[in-house]
């Protein structure tokens, strides 16, 4: 055991003010770790006088009412009776095709035993359940009749021309290919999963080469996926995040970043454009971003404060990783944080009524009356930092840190009636993508990457408009070769969509 000597009475306090420090410290990360394994993660606070600030501005909460629930009376207590208001029922479309089995008596028993008189059919028992059949594959067999002149041999052949292809000379047709690419960035399936279960319909394609396929129609898209891109950075209001992947390599595989930009018209915007890169730097997003100036809405990564300093885009950071800061800090001042915790919650809870009103009265209520806790928050939180006691390294000061680097920024929101407070819109599409990493971990290469991010981009948009992906996919894929370059915004999703539902079926 190692003693230590102090030469003085001040040199042992510093030492033991050091170790509390230090212990303080890690029984917070412990703390931590524990809630993450074992602990609540909501970011809930409760605060039972909530409804007392939606009535200083006259809400009306009639309209979101829960439905009434029946109580049935049992013994000793009270049982609720759920009203699931059908949301566990079974639809199908009409139409399916029907294999019927028809379950008779044997002749013998279709008599009277007792009097050998015939019995007579009144009736039948019918009932009907959904069945399934694995998935069915099918040759498509092209037939071009071939043409020649009988007494002119240099006349040469005459066939029809083959459709457009977005592969030439693929082995697989366009509703294949869709499949795929919809087994992969939707269901989040590995490619050698789809391998494996084709191999139990007797369909053996290797990993390798549903691989190249794949790449292959990514890199062949890039066109539409260019003017999704275009039109999301043509719109004065964008959501965006990145979170890293996995790249194979020799060794050990390197680590590369996907970014999702969401945008284009209206409140919800129906885009979402993922971009690869190999890596966090900053020059990527100042590129991504070269030419848009609208709202943006992020997280605090340097490079979108970045641009914000440089004047270049209106900066919305995100309250939701204020909250998660504060909501983090469990130490430090907990009456102070769960002020601030409080007044934070206010102010979601007056968006939610922002949003249900026009656009407007929208900026009323966050002028009237969100500006002012948002100020209120920052000068109380100047003001607990100048009071000190506060440990370096703690998340509570992490926490205050992190709120007063955002100070400039934080009421860009509630100058314009279309931005949010949040930037979950990209939190959400940004998803689909860590969960299908779970799954395929890695893409095999830099070209592989930036496929996947072409093909993610068309599908989770897809999803997020309501568009059956498959369905899309194989539309675009048999029609964009062919399709005029002027008009290659018809073939982005919403279009597409627009232009089903206005066709006469």
């Amino acid at each position: 055991m190692t003693t230590v000597q102090f030469s003085n009475t001040e040199q042992l306090q510093n030492e033991v003010l050091s170790l509390q420090k230090e212990n303080h410290f890690l029984k917070e990360q412990i703390e931590w770790f524990k809630r993450q394994f074992f602990g609540q993660k909501t970011e809930k606070v409760i605060d039972n006088n909530q409804l007392s600030l939606l009535d200083l501005i006259g809400y009306k909460p009639e309209a979101q009412a829960s439905p009434a629930v029946e109580e049935e009376s049992i013994e000793a207590h009270k049982r609720r009776k759920p009203n699931r208001n059908g949301q566990d029922a079974m639809s199908f479309p009409e139409g399916l095709p029907t294999e019927t089995i028809v379950l008779d008596l044997p002749e013998e028993k279709k008599v009277c035993p007792e009097t050998g008189v015939s019995l007579v059919k009144i009736g039948e028992e019918v009932s009907e359940k959904l069945a399934h059949r694995a998935g069915s594959y099918y040759i498509k067999k092209t037939i071009r009749p071939k043409y020649a002149h009988p007494q002119k041999e240099e006349a040469g052949i005459q066939t029809a021309a083959l459709p457009d292809d977005l592969l030439p000379k693929c082995k697989a047709d366009a509703s294949l290919l869709a499949e795929i690419i919809t087994g992969k960035f939707a269901d989040h399936l590995p490619l050698y999963r789809i391998s494996e279960a084709m191999a139990r319909t007797g369909i053996h394609i290797s990993h390798k080469l549903l691989s190249q396929w794949v790449v292959r129609c990514g890199l062949a898209l890039k066109p539409l996926y260019d003017a999704m891109a275009a039109q999301i950075l043509a719109s004065n209001n964008i959501y965006i995040d990145e979170s890293p992947v996995k790249i194979q390599a020799p060794q050990k595989c390197d680590t590369g970043y996907m970014w999702v930009i969401v945008g284009g018209k209206g409140s919800n915007p129906p885009y979402r454009v993922y971009d690869f890169k190999e890596n966090r730097s900053h020059d990527h997003v100042l590129d991504i971003l070269k030419d848009y100036r609208g709202v943006l809405h992020s997280d605090k990564y340097g490079a979108y404060q970045r641009l914000a300093e440089l004047k270049r885009v209106i900066w919305c950071p995100c309250w939701s990783h204020i909250r998660r800061k504060f909501f983090e800090a469990e130490s430090g001042d907990p009456p102070f944080r769960k002020w601030v915790l409080r007044k934070i919650r206010y102010l979601f809870m007056l968006e939610r009524v922002a949003w249900a009103r026009s656009p407007e009265e929208r900026l009323k209520i966050r002028q009237e009356k969100e500006a002012p806790i948002i100020q209120e928050l920052i000068d109380k939180i100047k003001q607990r930092i100048g009071l000190g006691a506060v440990l370096p390294k703690s998340k509570f000061r992490e926490a205050l840190n992190y709120f007063l680097g955002l100070v400039p920024y934080l009421k860009n929101y509630t100058q314009h009636a279309f931005a949010r407070m949040d930037n979950n819109v990209a939190e959400r599409a940004i998803r689909p993508l860590t969960i299908g990493r779970k799954n395929w971990l890695f893409f095999g290469s830099l070209e592989g990457g930036e496929a996947g991010a072409i093909l993610l981009s068309l599908v989770q948009t897809c999803r997020g408009l309501g568009i059956n992906p498959r369905e899309y996919l194989e539309d675009i894929i048999r029609r964009l070769m062919g399709h005029n370059a002027q008009k290659l915004h018809e073939l982005l999703p919403d279009q597409w969509l627009l232009n089903r539902q206005n066709t006469p079926s």
